[in-house]
């Protein structure tokens, strides 16, 4: 992807890249077939409605956590949702039923209250196995005292007459290897229900689109699961998985200043308004044209005999004093109106921007396989006037 005059005029703007979404499509749907499964998008992760007509074309479901996703799925992507909430709203319920094929409840007390009022849906209960790899506390669903699913011994020896599935959610950018340690605690503590379910949903976080993922051994690992479950529907909801390096957040150096000796370059972005996972994981995203140099969490280092060219701690634009992230080695001078390009700005961030400051939302454009780019939806004064309404 090049730089083009429409991105300059649009700057900041995030981009989507056609051809690399529809690459992650064609692997998701070839990888749906092999393990015999449904993948269904999580919008948690990805909700830009105007790309669905591509979604369309490679998958038929979607997965909602509240009425707007729900609705989202029903009313533009066409097709009832996969729905969890951690809890249903009395105010809520009804019309997310309407949307919903398929609904789960995190605890008993939920479905006792609320179950009779369920109509067309298949019904499901979240379990917890107890046991997660993901390493980052904050997105660790499985940790003591965690509020989602059911531990085993909470669950009566006969499960409801409606209750036809079970949902769990363990994984974060996981690779086959964890899904098949994980599955193996599963089926310890829960496969005795197994006989008295018709699917099961294995949740996101199964990185499939990731060029080290082992494809083979998740295919294998379900090709075994269906041979000792083969009534059993499998369903896996990622949502990093479809947007997975589809398309950068492009900026531009607004200012340069310096303190202490670290020069910070100031751009029209902010990690915590526009890439919040950034301070919250944390992580160091790829910045086009540079090395990260200090330590962060996911971050790799470089050492300081080969450091080399300009460094400079990259801020953001609001008045949040840790908006940073730093350092980075260019190899140029950087100057203001200078673009800095960040990789792989598509999952997660676009779901999660805020207006904070009222600092100026990045443009969402799509750049579409005969290389025109076309601009989804720009922001201004009265998107965040509204908020305030």
């Amino acid at each position: 992807m090049k730089s083009t005059d429409d991105m300059k005029k649009n700057t900041p703007i995030y981009i989507i890249e056609e051809e690399r979404l529809r690459r992650n499509l064609e692997l998701i749907r070839e990888v749906a077939r092999r393990t015999d499964a449904e993948w269904i998008l999580a919008f948690k992760a990805f909700a830009l409605w105007k790309t669905f007509p591509v979604f369309r074309e490679y998958i038929s479901s979607t997965t909602a956590s509240s009425l707007s996703e729900a609705r989202l799925a029903l009313e533009e992507f066409g097709a009832k949702c996969h729905t969890f909430s951690p809890a249903y709203t009395d105010e809520e319920f009804d019309d997310i039923v309407r949307c919903s094929s398929h609904l789960t409840f995190n605890s008993l007390t939920q479905y006792e209250r609320l179950h009779g009022r369920v109509r067309d849906c298949s019904i499901g209960l979240r379990i917890n196995p107890e046991y997660s790899e993901v390493g980052t506390a904050l997105y660790n669903p499985c940790a003591p005292g965690t509020r989602f699913g059911l531990s085993a011994d909470k669950l009566p020896q006969q499960l409801p007459s409606d209750v036809e599935g079970f949902h769990c959610h363990c994984h974060c950018e996981s690779g086959a290897d964890v899904f098949l340690r994980t599955l193996g605690h599963i089926e310890e503590k829960f496969s005795k229900w197994f006989p008295q379910l018709r699917w099961i949903n294995f949740g996101g976080g199964h990185l499939v689109t990731r060029k080290d993922y082992d494809i083979e051994l998740l295919v294998d690992t379900m090709q075994a699961f269906h041979a000792r479950w083969p009534h059993l529907k499998v369903i896996f909801e990622p949502g990093s998985a479809f947007a997975w390096q589809t398309g950068p957040l492009v900026s531009h150096v607004v200012d340069v200043v310096e303190d202490k000796g670290i020069r910070t370059a100031i751009l029209d972005v902010s990690f915590t308004c526009h890439m919040p996972d950034c301070l919250e994981m944390p992580y160091m995203p790829e910045v086009r044209g540079s090395l990260p140099l200090c330590p962060s969490e996911g971050g790799e280092v470089q050492e300081p005999a080969e450091q080399k060219g300009f460094s400079y701690r990259l801020g953001g634009n609001s008045c949040l004093a840790g908006d940073f992230m730093g350092m980075w080695n260019f190899d140029r001078e950087l100057q203001v109106g200078e673009e800095v390009i960040f990789e792989d700005m598509i999952h997660y961030t676009t779901v999660k921007t805020n207006m904070f400051n009222g600092i100026s939302h990045p443009s969402i454009g799509m750049l579409h396989t005969d290389g025109r780019l076309e601009i989804l939806r720009e922001f201004g004064y009265e998107d965040y006037r509204n908020r305030m309404d």
